[in-house]
């Protein structure tokens, strides 16, 4: 811990967890809430391909104010606006996200048009030329928020939003925290609905946040705890998902850690964890995934992740022993690099088991595109808010993917 202590940060949330859940409690979290008008949010798949909807219409009964269930895929810009639209004329006073990570910024989207009156494009992360970027202050009250995952991800219980926008060079970007969710339903049979290579691959991304967070030496004592024990759970996850698919203990177990490396980045009021050596690159995989809306997080987390560690100029030794340990590669004798290598080697063979590539010519991109790809990764508020140039920024991302191929 830093000699110089630590702050935490923490929000309102009730979190409800097993098998029918939503029968058993959601109707009582929209009364809590004191909503009368509870609008589902969702993806056409979501719709036509589970009951997920129609569950939850069952058990809210007269509070089931209606659905918009075209939601686009990375939650673009029309969808949302259309979503919006639709739950203002349905009365919406509370709103339900069913599915992914997509939806549920989708529904955070959803709630900040309905609240504020300005500008979409003046509310947005602005990029201003030579300085550094910053988010608008977004002051309205926000309709509440009931996220129903159906696969582990990390949006659960955040506050950010970003909008796919094919007309602009960047995602629309929104940082609110009064669309934290009021209650999160990890529903069994949700989750089981969810296509399994879905899973793995949102699991193959909870997994890699959390093998950043072990190579962290300076975690304040609540962080260490929360990251230790999703490390234990999405490891055993992630292990027995490919012969378990349908065991819905480990979707329980994934989501849980999806969860708990949330609430983590909350105790350490927002520690970024970009640029280490085990911690991937979040702009070039989501610059990936965004780009080809074929490739899903976990694939573009997995072929970038192991090759990160083995061309990362500094490596920790302490930091890399505790990787391998976790990962149960360590040896001793072993130096900083060779713990390293050893962890590398270690997630390619778990991101293979899950189905995932872990080199990316396995994507199946032309070679030409990694200059568009490298770009797409300056304009990324998480990755980088104005601490590297542009320059900088589009050097590291080539050399990256070029080492990466």
């Amino acid at each position: 811990m830093s000699a110089d202590g630590f702050r935490a940060a923490g929000f309102s949330w009730r979190l409800y967890c097993g098998r029918q859940v939503l029968e058993q409690s959601l109707k009582e979290a929209v009364i809590r809430a004191g909503a009368r008008r509870a609008f589902v949010i969702c993806s056409p798949s979501i719709a036509r391909k589970t009951d997920s909807v129609r569950r939850v219409a069952a058990a809210l009964g007269d509070l089931y104010a209606g659905v918009y269930d075209a939601i686009e895929n990375d939650a673009t810009y029309v969808s949302v606006k259309a979503a919006k639209e639709a739950a203002v004329a349905a009365g919406a006073d509370l709103l339900i996200a069913v599915g992914g990570g997509t939806v549920i910024m989708a529904a955070r989207g959803v709630a900040i048009f309905m609240a504020e009156q300005g500008d979409p494009f003046q509310l947005m992360t602005q990029y201003p030329e030579g300085r550094a970027a910053f988010s608008p202050r977004l002051s309205a009250p926000k309709p509440p928020i009931i996220n129903v995952p159906t696969t582990p991800n990390s949006a659960m219980n955040r506050a950010g939003t970003a909008l796919k926008n094919p007309d602009l060079d960047h995602r629309m970007e929104y940082f609110d925290p009064k669309t934290r969710p009021h209650s999160i339903f990890i529903d069994e049979d949700a989750l089981l609905a969810t296509p399994p290579q879905l899973i793995n691959s949102t699991a193959a991304t909870v997994f890699a946040g959390s093998v950043a967070a072990k190579g962290q030496l300076d975690s304040n004592p609540l962080v260490e705890g929360d990251d230790d024990q999703a490390f234990r759970l999405s490891y055993r996850a992630c292990r027995r998902l490919p012969d378990e698919p349908t065991n819905p203990s480990l979707l329980i177990d994934i989501s849980i850690a999806a969860f708990l490396r949330n609430r983590a980045e909350d105790d350490g009021m927002s520690r970024l964890l970009r640029g280490r050596a085990f911690s991937g690159s979040y702009a070039v995989s989501t610059a990936l995934h965004i780009r080809y809306p074929r490739i899903g997080q976990g694939e573009s987390t997995a072929v970038i992740h192991s090759t990160r560690i083995r061309t990362s100029e500094s490596i920790d030794p302490q930091a890399a022993q505790k990787v391998a340990e976790a990962l149960e590669v360590w040896r001793p004798g072993m130096d900083g690099r060779e713990a390293a290598l050893a962890a590398a080697d270690r997630l390619d063979e778990l991101y293979a088991r899950l189905g995932m590539p872990t080199r990316v010519r396995q994507l199946d991109i032309p070679r030409e595109d990694f200059p568009k790809i490298a770009a797409d990764t300056v304009k990324n508020f998480n990755a980088n808010a104005g601490a590297r140039s542009p320059e900088a920024q589009i050097a590291d991302a080539l050399q990256l993917l070029e080492a990466a191929y």
